[in-house]
């Protein structure tokens, strides 16, 4: 008999599918000032930890704000905004690379901890900062002179990838250089996001103060293309949807990203223990993810699906929901299968089974527990039918022992056993006494 095995082993097994995809992939990670300024940014620390230890390589963008707001304030200097962007002069710059350098070196003092007992203890990892990022003036705009506010002007990639070539971390910050030897004060968001582009980077990560994107109704919106992130942008700048600036930057962010081949951008918030890895390491997430990819497929099954449609179906088989079916058997009837999946996992599945005239069997119609109740059945059903259609069979019969009402609020009747075409009546179960329905196409 097997023993029930802690939650933690079903954890780490269902994660080594991402353990190997991530391993020495380039993840370009922007830690805001508000990030930094958070009580939960030791464990923020850590799971970076796990991701270095892992084979990723990374590059930390951090940035400034509240803290240089606070700083300025302190030293009696007006904080000057035009178009939401901070205009900074002689005086400004000052304290801005005075901020910049202590915030610079206490993360560099977090990721150096190694004491016994911690999760740090062991990791031994090695912060490399530079001049990597190349500035330019932003100008004068509406007739204002941003003075020594800057946009980045390149990213030296050659540079930073040499770094992660050598298991170093590279930290970046709100910092660029110019040529002529002058310092400019950029955004984080800006500078994290050139990183990556100029990386060509597989993930970019934007920690954010809410869970993510979320809806006017506050519902975390888990997934959404450039085309509905814009839109999304359109109702915040409304009223509607996540308020908060950090975000909204953060948002921007993520456009420009997916719109110069990064394809896969997260919204994580820095407030909850563990997110991170959370959203890198199951399929469920714990954010939002920006993607011009289709995270969610439904298509006919091939063999190399038979071993995921097996294990999707294995508790319904046990608990006598569904019919048994072998390996073998299934390899052989694998043609007559659809899946969804979602993240290369098999989430779905249905089958359709020519009777002959013109009829046709729907069966082992299954969805995972963790993606139930939300129109996969449906989705898998309508695509069932329309093939049916098209393949000249007129009507379509299911038998089930416990979803009739599902399939009588499709359009099914229950018939008797007899009403079955003779080829499927032969091989009834009479032990099951499975109930008998039929749909007209």
């Amino acid at each position: 008999m097997t023993k029930k095995m802690p939650k933690f082993i079903d954890w780490f097994r269902n994660a080594s599918a991402y353990i190997n995809a991530h391993r020495n992939k380039t993840f370009v990670v922007l830690l805001s000032g508000e990030a930094l300024a958070d009580e939960n940014f030791p464990n923020i620390v850590y799971d970076i930890n796990v991701l270095h230890s892992l084979g990723v390589k990374l590059v930390l963008v951090h940035g400034a704000r509240p803290q240089i707001s606070a700083a300025l304030e302190t030293a009696g200097i007006e904080s000057r905004y035009h178009n939401d962007l901070r205009i900074t002069d002689a005086e400004s710059l000052v304290v801005t690379k005075q901020v910049i350098g202590q915030l610079s070196i206490d993360i560099e003092a977090q990721f150096s901890m190694g004491l016994v007992n911690s999760p740090m203890h062991n990791a031994d990892i090695r912060l490399c900062r530079g001049n990597f990022v190349i500035a330019r003036p932003y100008g004068v705009h509406d007739g204002v002179d941003f003075l020594n506010t800057g946009l980045v002007r390149k990213i030296q990639a050659t540079a930073i990838e040499q770094q992660l070539n050598q298991r170093h971390i590279v930290l970046l910050s709100n910092l660029g250089y110019s040529p002529t030897g002058e310092v400019f004060n950029l955004s984080a968001e800006e500078v994290a996001t050139e990183a990556a582009i100029a990386l060509r980077a597989d993930k970019l990560i934007l920690l954010v103060p809410g869970r993510g994107v979320t809806d006017s109704k506050g519902k975390l919106l888990t997934s959404l293309n450039p085309v509905q992130a814009r839109q999304h942008l359109a109702t915040m700048a409304a009223g509607g949807g996540s308020a908060d600036p950090c975000t909204e930057h953060a948002l921007k962010a993520a456009i420009r990203a997916s719109e110069n081949k990064i394809h896969r951008t997260h919204l994580i918030s820095y407030h909850f223990n563990g997110a991170l890895l959370q959203e890198l390491f199951t399929r469920e997430g714990k954010g939002t993810l920006i993607s011009q990819e289709h995270s969610e497929q439904l298509r006919d099954a091939t063999i190399d699906d038979v071993g995921g449609i097996l294990e999707l179906i294995k508790p319904l088989e046990e608990a006598g929901t569904l019919v048994h079916r072998s390996r073998e058997l299934l390899e052989t009837e694998i043609s007559n299968f659809k899946v969804i999946t979602y993240e290369g996992m098999i989430i779905a599945c249905a089958a359709l089974y020519p009777l002959g005239n013109q009829a046709g069997e729907i069966a082992c119609i299954a969805t995972h527990p963790a993606y139930q109740n939300l129109g996969r059945g449906d989705s898998l059903l309508t695509s069932l039918e329309a093939q049916a259609r098209k393949v000249g069979i007129r009507k379509v019969y299911i038998l089930t022992t416990v979803a009739t009402h599902w399939f009588m609020e499709r359009g099914f009747s229950q018939v008797s056993v007899e009403d079955l075409p003779e080829r499927k009546k032969q091989l009834y179960n009479y032990q099951r006494n499975s109930k008998v329905f039929v749909k007209p196409l």
